[in-house]
């Protein structure tokens, strides 16, 4: 009975996993969501989805959550990965930045579910100043920047993202502003 159990319950986060990709991408290209169409891109009977996700909005809030758990989440494999300046960077460009340039639908499907469900996550905003934190702590340990940074004024610097436009060159536009926020942040 236990093994029964258990495959079941593997099969249900696999299936809510297959559900929240497919409805990311939908979001993504479109910024619109058919559970019909999810359904069938992840691999899964229209039921399985509304038993997961009774709302779009649930849907649409799960799908903001994972994607925010992924950039806080992806700061720790970075950091063992590369020198923390370069972690910094390669975070705000590869992660960051190209979230908000593919998760314009997903940004705009947000707006309408919010007021339907109140405000927004409280723990994503925080999360995120968490994930910032962590990489300008190691970056202060190692000395390349000024420790009197606070993570909230670096996320505010970094809110300049969301002026980038997807039919632009937004990786080098990403770039130049890490430059400009690394000269004043630096530990000169």
């Amino acid at each position: 009975m236990t093994g029964s159990v258990s495959s079941r319950r593997a099969d249900t986060r696999r299936n809510h996993e297959l559900i929240l990709i497919a409805a990311s991408c939908s979001l993504a290209d479109s910024g619109e969501l058919s559970f019909n169409a999810i359904a069938k891109q992840a691999g899964v009977g229209v039921g399985t989805v509304y038993r997961h996700f009774p709302t779009p909005e649930a849907l649409i809030l799960a799908v903001y959550e994972r994607e925010v758990r992924h950039l806080v989440d992806i700061v720790a494999e970075l950091l063992e990965r590369h020198p923390p300046e370069r972690a910094f960077r390669v975070w705000v460009v590869d992660h960051l930045a190209y979230y908000m340039m593919t998760k314009r639908g997903l940004a705009n499907a947000l707006h309408k579910a919010a007021p339907s469900r109140g405000e927004l996550p409280g723990h994503a905003y925080e999360s995120m100043v968490g994930a910032v934190r962590t990489l300008l702590e190691a970056n202060i340990e190692a000395g390349t920047v000024r420790p009197d940074l606070s993570p909230e004024t670096l996320v505010r610097g970094l809110g300049g993202l969301l002026y980038l436009q997807q039919g632009e060159d937004w990786k080098a536009q990403t770039m130049e502003l890490v430059d400009l926020l690394w000269r004043g942040m630096r530990n000169d």
